[in-house]
């Protein structure tokens, strides 16, 4: 998009910053920055984000400079998503196969062209052993604190904090990170979900988590996502496992169009839905809002960005959206995966029409608003 988002009145952003705080009153300068910029932002616009967009895409991996995103509009997406799956296990690649010092490499380019940086954790399951999937547990009561397998949940979170304290921008500052943690939580295909965690347990290890980050790690350049499944009609059943306004700075949930024989009218209705109820509540706890996941596989509807898509989140004030990866060919799925149209992909047309909107921001944008500033 071509236009920036206009310059607030000082006294109006007073208002917001007065509104608006992070949940860490020890954050990082340009953390706090990227916070307030996000804050003015989604009155105006949203940033566009793309899952593991450097690192490969439907027919390429670990090209310098190549990107699905910028072959169709000339310009890297705003938002990168990366995943530390694996990395509690001291493993060199994460549960997607990317290596770390990769995914560090990426996080930098990222950051020092101006973008925002979120990650996910599909964190393996700390008490039997096995992958985030494994939802064989009732109770996740062994791993909180005073648990018998605490310390296990501390080894993992100690991994992570070594990732994160190892990325740094060129002058040594800490990179800013939206960490979305235990994602998809009202779910129940993950060991921290409904069918595994009680509500109050999944609030125990959320708090223990960020605590022993931000406390015993001392790391403070992390804005911390509350993210939810798209199953929720109502605040309360947003809110129903919220851990706090001092742990959560952005409220978010994950959505899909499954299939082309679901109703687009059910999935506008939802998306709709989702978005309206999340601001609400995003509002009362003074929040901001985001998409933390979303795609429609192999998108089939070549007009699904500005027919389904655009005039919903036209609607609706969120920070940004992550578009899930173009992993291409999964042969133990035997099948095709992407998100985002990459060249000559019948939705390209329909892609950089969305990005010259202008309430979409890529990358370009980002640079010029100056986030870390």
């Amino acid at each position: 998009m071509k236009t920036i988002f206009t310059i607030i009145s000082i006294n109006l952003l007073s208002i917001i910053n007065a509104q608006y705080r992070l949940s860490d009153p020890e954050a990082t300068k340009e953390t706090v920055n990227l916070y307030n910029n996000l804050v003015k932002a989604q009155a105006e616009g949203y940033f566009v984000g793309h899952q593991d967009d450097l690192a490969y895409g439907v027919y390429w991996k670990y090209q310098e400079g190549k990107s699905d995103v910028k072959d169709v509009v000339k310009d890297f997406p705003a938002v990168y998503g990366w995943e530390l799956g694996d990395l509690e296990l001291g493993r060199d690649k994460n549960l997607d196969g990317v290596p770390f010092d990769k995914i560090k490499q990426y996080i930098r380019e990222g950051y020092e062209r101006g973008g925002i940086i979120t990650l996910s954790w599909h964190t393996n399951n700390p008490i039997t052993g096995n992958n985030a999937w494994d939802t064989s547990c009732t109770s996740i009561k062994d791993i909180l604190p005073a648990g018998s397998k605490n310390k296990i949940l501390e080894d993992y979170l100690d991994k992570v904090a070594a990732f994160f304290l190892d990325l740094k921008g060129k002058n040594g500052e800490p990179i800013p990170i939206l960490w979305r943690p235990f994602h998809e939580h009202t779910g129940t295909w993950f060991w921290w979900g409904v069918n595994s965690a009680s509500d109050d347990e999944y609030k125990e290890l959320f708090k223990f988590s960020v605590d022993y980050l931000r406390i015993t790690k001392k790391i403070h350049n992390l804005i911390i996502e509350y993210n939810t499944s798209a199953d929720y009609s109502t605040v309360e059943e947003f809110i129903r496992r919220y851990p706090g306004d001092k742990y959560v700075d952005v409220f978010s949930f994950d959505t899909y169009q499954r299939s082309a024989s679901e109703d687009e009218n059910k999935f506008l209705q939802q998306l709709d839905t989702l978005l309206s109820v999340m601001n609400i509540a995003a509002k009362e706890h003074q929040k901001i809002s985001a998409i933390g996941e979303i795609g429609y596989n192999k998108i089939p509807d070549k007009y699904w960005f500005t027919k389904i898509l655009k005039p919903i989140f036209d609607k609706h004030e969120f920070s940004y959206v992550l578009f899930w990866r173009n992993a291409g060919f999964k042969p133990d799925r035997n099948e095709v995966e992407y998100y985002l149209p990459f060249r000559g992909h019948p939705a390209e047309k329909d892609f950089i029409k969305f990005y010259k909107d202008k309430n979409t921001w890529f990358e370009k944008d980002a640079r010029k608003m100056k986030l870390y500033q």
